[in-house]
């Protein structure tokens, strides 16, 4: 499975027109040791299967915010951040302010060309070359391993062209349809953290679920 078009040139800008800092650091003799930039994840990834991953734009706003809010009540249960897009506009923002790419990056899911959810990457630590995983998809195309592909897509990404060694995928204990994403990853269930989210009125707690470089076989292979 083949990126669409290869990873921005690490000299190239960031989103808030920035350019991707150099890596600092110091050898045993305490010394500094400037290294090159990170590479940046790519603006889309191809999947396989009529799939594909892609940065959304100002162009998607419309098309994500009612595939959002068509599934607003389902998604309400899990995810905390439906109240802060009640219109297009707000969407439209959410996109216009996004992080650096250097911090984050999700993607949307598009299935045949149209938009059906989002997977990607809640945070980068390049320090210790980690990163995290989040993911949503409209109610009527779960159970196909659509977003079991797309992770598995972003994981060989992240590891194959950006370097990192470590990926996550915190998920509410209680969500046994996401919680069945990682394992169908091969990632290995590290621990339970209590009380890791806000939950509109409660607290839920989230499954830890964790995989290094070595352990990693991308699906299909």
């Amino acid at each position: 499975m083949g990126i669409l078009f290869e990873v921005l040139s690490t000299n190239q800008k960031l989103s808030n027109g920035s350019i991707p800092p150099n890596i600092v650091s110091k050898d045993p003799k305490g010394l500094k040791i400037t290294e090159k930039p990170h590479p940046l994840p790519a603006e889309v990834l191809d999947v396989g299967s009529g799939l594909m991953l892609k940065l959304p734009d100002e162009n998607d706003a419309v098309e994500l915010f009612r595939k959002i809010d068509s599934n607003r009540d389902y998604l309400r249960k899990w995810l905390p951040w439906l109240d802060d897009v009640i219109t297009v506009e707000d969407e439209l923002e959410a996109i216009r302010s996004r992080p650096s790419l250097m911090d984050s990056c999700m993607y949307a899911i598009l299935l045949d060309g149209k938009i059906v959810g989002t997977a990607g990457i809640n945070s980068f630590d390049w320090e210790n070359r980690m990163f995290s995983i989040g993911y949503w998809l409209s109610e009527d195309l779960t159970g196909q391993g659509i977003v079991t592909k797309c992770c598995s897509r972003l994981i060989d990404h992240c590891f194959e062209d950006l370097g990192h060694h470590r990926a996550c995928i915190l998920v509410a204990v209680e969500n046994f349809p996401s919680r069945a994403v990682p394992s169908r990853l091969g990632m290995s269930l590290e621990g339970i953290s209590k009380d890791r989210e806000w939950l509109y009125d409660h607290y839920v707690d989230a499954a830890v679920y964790a995989i290094t470089k070595p352990d990693w076989r991308p699906i299909g292979d």
